[in-house]
């Protein structure tokens, strides 16, 4: 018989009083506190592809070792969420997990295999890849589907009539939120308190939001620094829409690329923001094609569109810097709001991880981090603010960073990713540290020459996209790298 909600709680809180009321001896049985609601617990999603039970193998490429057709590739839905493995004929026993990135707000979702695929096929790895059961930034989700389909792996094996062992390692990389979900799953507190429970061996988060709930209130002083700049300090930033074509106009005559006089200054102001003088960041606002997406951002409720239900947006940790004005800097920060989060907007939660899962240094695991200099929706910055949490938890040891010389966001070659993920696993197999980028001392991350050392700029057969884009025009404007 099904029991009206209410009426639940009601019993339960009953019972608590009887309980409170007995002899000494008695227990006392705390009464129930549901959890709070949000708007994104209401939305519902769908797989794209809900029947699927395979997906297509990848075609072959000159260097290949492996045949790609003779992989076992299975999919499937699990917990609402669409996924799909791949396995070698040739699996060395090892497992890596793959997290995408934002997908967006639709109603479906679907998966996306890693950008190393070819790379993890070749060298013997299986692979697995959870659509999330839903869109929005729900990194809580993204941690819990990605872990219960790392627990799922060898049922889903044998289920297909391809018994296997347990994974003797398993592995997390992903990019930008999906990196975010990468370091979330690591953590000491996304083990304590996820539902599914997950111990990795090492991580590789490309590009990722690595500051959590820290970007967007880098991308609030982005907004509120750019309504200061442009003569309207104290307009509503919800109200962003009334004004955006005035700050537009009044900071650049072609967005973004041509600045006004204002717009200069507003440009080191973001500059400094998003992690300090680097080569890149002109190459990022030019060509880029990535500010626009964080100026897109503006407007916020503080939410994070429904993923909280309190305002979490603060800036008052943010001094602006207009390089070589002192004057125009005074100013700037007098007259800039300040925007202040409601106490606990993202608390811990009764019922698993955080809404928002934090990325708090707690981890002892081998971590290679990459992410591109000229990024500006997921700013150099996160590394920066990684890099310090990190070292205050005494972890530093267990993090190795590396910048790129990409102009846009996620702007990789996949020999940068390899890189990465193979420095990883002979870190982790061979207890061999991998070198780095030093990402927070301003004149190392200033010179002309810095990111040079972990750049790749051949492209292979796997990129696409903005990388095959942009790393032309990267060469061709920006300072060369010293030849090796």
């Amino acid at each position: 018989m099904r029991i009206h909600s209410s009426l639940r709680l009601g019993a339960l809180a009953g019972a608590a009083f009887l309980a409170a009321c007995g002899s000494n001896d008695d227990p006392v049985v705390a009464p129930v506190v549901p959890e709070e609601t949000r708007a994104q617990d209401s939305r519902v999603f769908t797989p794209a592809n809900p029947t699927a039970t395979t997906f297509a193998a990848m075609a072959a490429a000159a260097g290949d070792v492996t045949d790609m057709t003779t992989t076992s590739r299975w999919a499937g839905v699990l917990g609402g969420a669409s996924y799909q493995v791949e396995v070698p004929a040739n699996w060395n026993g090892k497992l890596v997990m793959y997290a995408h990135g934002y997908a967006g707000t639709g109603d479906k979702v679907g998966v996306q295999a890693p950008s190393i695929r070819r790379h993890l096929i070749q060298s013997g790895y299986a692979w697995a890849a959870s659509s999330y059961s839903k869109n929005y930034y729900d990194v809580r989700v993204g941690v819990e589907d990605t872990n219960a389909l790392a627990l799922e792996f060898t049922k889903i094996a044998a289920s297909n009539a391809r018994p296997l062992a347990a994974p003797t390692r398993t592995y997390i990389t992903g990019h930008s939120m999906g990196g975010h979900v990468t370091a979330a799953a690591i953590e000491d507190e996304a083990y304590a308190t996820a539902n599914n429970k997950m111990k990795y061996h090492g991580a590789v988060p490309m590009c990722g939001v690595m500051g959590d709930a820290e970007l967007f209130n880098q991308f609030a002083a982005m907004q509120v620094t750019a309504q200061a700049v442009a003569g309207v300090p104290s307009y509503p930033t919800d109200k962003w829409s009334e004004i955006q074509a005035l700050v537009t106009t009044t900071l650049f005559t072609t967005f973004p690329s041509a600045p006004t006089a204002k717009g200069v200054q507003y440009l080191s102001v973001l500059k400094n923001i998003t992690g300090g003088q680097r080569p890149m960041f002109d190459l990022g606002i030019a060509f880029g094609g990535s500010f626009p997406s964080a100026w897109g951002t503006f407007g916020s409720d503080g939410t994070i569109t429904g993923i909280l239900n309190k305002f979490s947006l603060d800036t008052n940790a943010y001094t602006y810097t207009i390089d070589g004005d002192a004057a125009a800097t005074t100013a700037l920060n007098a007259s800039v709001q300040k925007l202040t989060a409601l106490p606990d907007a993202n608390r811990l939660r009764r019922d698993g991880l955080r809404w928002i899962p934090k990325a708090n240094g707690e981890f002892k695991i081998p971590v290679v981090s990459i992410h591109t200099l000229g990024d500006l929706f997921v700013p150099f910055s996160m590394q920066q603010v990684y890099q310090k949490r990190v070292t205050a938890k005494g972890n530093g040891g267990w993090l190795v960073q590396r910048a790129i010389r990409g102009a846009s966001h996620c702007d990789f070659t996949t020999a940068e990713q390899v890189d990465a993920f193979d420095a990883m696993i002979k870190w982790e197999r061979d207890g061999v540290k991998p070198t780095g980028d030093d990402v927070v001392t301003p004149a190392t991350v200033a010179a002309t020459s810095y990111g040079c050392t972990y750049t790749k700029n051949t492209l292979g057969p796997d990129d696409s996209g903005t990388t095959k884009a942009l790393r032309p025009a990267i060469l061709a404007n920006s300072v060369p790298c010293p030849a090796s």
